[in-house]
Formats: structure tokens, sequence, C-alpha cells
């Protein structure tokens, strides 16, 4: 039987037992975004117009950098429905680009989390 809760992900019990260093989702970043980047940061660009998403009535969750991508997606599975497969070049553009914005959300967490710690470290150090 052994380990009951080695498949828990640590970021819940770190929430609870350090709340100070956890970012919450809905936290705006504490930091300087080009902290670390000399060169600064390439900076993200909707392609996907408002006006465009709403007249496709794309759901609120589905309105980000990767809108683009599926409203070019859904075009291809309406011309040509039966035969969806030849949309598959499309959909996997759009699931790329799903899987590269949670990897950048997932590091951007990580890079505040280990800042906030890093400030921590250094305030318990200096006092």
């Amino acid at each position: 039987m052994g380990n009951g809760f080695g498949h828990v992900p640590s970021n819940g019990w770190e929430h609870y037992r350090h709340p100070e260093i956890t970012p919450g989702p809905n936290e705006k970043p504490t930091f300087d975004t080009d902290l670390g980047f000399p060169n600064g940061r390439k900076e993200r660009v909707m392609v996907a117009t408002e006006e465009e998403m709403r007249s496709a009535k794309l759901a609120l969750k589905d309105r980000d950098y990767c809108a683009h991508l599926l409203l070019e997606f859904r075009s291809c599975r309406r011309e040509n429905w039966p035969w969806v497969v030849k949309c598959q070049h499309e959909k996997h553009a759009y699931l790329n680009c799903q899987y590269d914005d949670f990897l950048l959300r997932m590091k951007e967490y990580e890079r505040e989390r280990r800042l906030r710690v890093r400030q921590q470290r250094q305030g318990i150090e200096a006092a």
C-alpha cells in the first residue's frame, strides 16, 4: 500500500501551508515581467479580434491567444463537413498552441513562486 499521497500535487499543500509564497490563479504578477530578461520579452498579441470571436460565438473560455487557430479549425470543419479528417493540420496547430500556452502559464507560475521564495529568504536573512 505504501505511499498514499504520492500522486497529490505539492502546490495544493504549499498553498495551504504557505499562502504568502504560492500565487493564486487570478493574481497579477508582483515582480517586473522583464526581470531576468536583459533584452526584454517578446510581447504576446491576440491575432483574432474581439469582433471575430463574437461573430463566431466563441465561448469565453476559448477566447485566448489560440482563438485564431480555433476559428480556422472550425471553418475547415464547416467547409469539409463529412470529411473532417481533412482538417487534421488545423486541429494539430490549435492543440499545439493550447499546449504551448499551458506551458507558458505554468512557467510564469513557477517563476512567480520562485521569486517570492527568494524575496522571503532574503527578507529573513536581512533580519
